[in-house]
Parts: C-alpha cells; sequence; structure tokens
C-alpha cells in the first residue's frame, strides 16, 4: 500500500510537530517514509548548526508514520509511538536540504523497529537512527485516518 495523494499526505501527517520543523514528506508507504527539510536558523543551536533533536524528531515522524501505515495497511489496525530513539550524529551543517528515509527492520504484533538515514545535498549521511515503536490502540474517541484511499 502506498499513500500517493499529496493532498491526503499533507491533510493525515502534515500537521502538528512535523509541520512545524518543515517536513516535506515524499513518499508514504508500509516500506519506507522519505522526505526533505531545508534546514535554517530555526533549527540551529545555540553554536550555528542544526540542533541533534532536529534529527531525532525526524527519525521517530517518519518511523512512526511508517509503522501506522503499515499497522493500516495490514489490517492490524491502531497506531505506533516511539519508545526509544537511538539517534548517532554524525556531520554537522548549517543550510541546505536534508534528506529523510525511514524503512522497516522488524515488524511484529507489538514492536516494530525502524532505521532511518538523513542525508546532506551531496548524499553524505549526517545522522542515522533507530527507532523502536509500540504498537497501540486508538485513544478513545480517535479514529484512523484512511491512508488507503489514495492507493
Amino acid at each position: 500500500m502506498s499513500v500517493d495523494d499529496e493532498q491526503l499526505i499533507k491533510d493525515t501527517f502534515g500537521r502538528g510537530f512535523d509541520a512545524a520543523l518543515g517536513l516535506r514528506l515524499t513518499d508514504v508507504t508500509a516500506d519506507l517514509v522519505a522526505g526533505t527539510v531545508e534546514m535554517s536558523e530555526q533549527h540551529h543551536q545555540p553554536f550555528g548548526i542544526v540542533h541533534g533533536g532536529v534529527y531525532c524528531a525526524l527519525a521517530e515522524g517518519t518511523a512512526s508514520i511508517g509503522g501506522f501505515t503499515w499497522l493500516q495497511s495490514s489490517g492490524i489496525g491502531g497506531t505506533a509511538v516511539g519508545v526509544n530513539n537511538n539517534t548517532d550524529f554524525l556531520k554537522s551543517i548549517s543550510t541546505g536540504t536534508v534528506s529523510v528515509e525511514a524503512t522497516p527492520v522488524h515488524r511484529g504484533r507489538r514492536q516494530q523497529l525502524w532505521r532511518v538515514t538523513m542525508t546532506d545535498g551531496d548524499g553524505r549521511l549526517v545522522a542515522t537512527s533507530q527507532v523502536r515503536l509500540q504498537n497501540i490502540e486508538l485513544p478513545e474517541g480517535v479514529a484512523a485516518p484512511d491512508v488507503t484511499a489514495g492507493a
């Protein structure tokens, strides 16, 4: 299953903290979530480079979107929330486009493990993450968006 309707992606995932970071999703499937962020001063720590928390947040956001998409497309239902995020920062940058790709390593009944890579405009790895997700039921009164509509 893929979410190939750009408006559906924006309506479903283009809100909240991911939107505040400037994450622009380019591909959402059960096996890959990809996107880009234009890094600027709003992403900096006090010394003028991208704050490590930005990379952690991008990793958890894209992994969670992938986990949710897989749960919905597989018929399991519910959603996935981050319970562990291990991010290594490999190269500091100040500005430019960062590409993010999240892919599954393991998907089970209770938990999922996703690998996330973040590269700069020259394709150099700037950060890599491993995010463990817990599969949970949606909170009471919350309806899952229909990510199969554009598939």
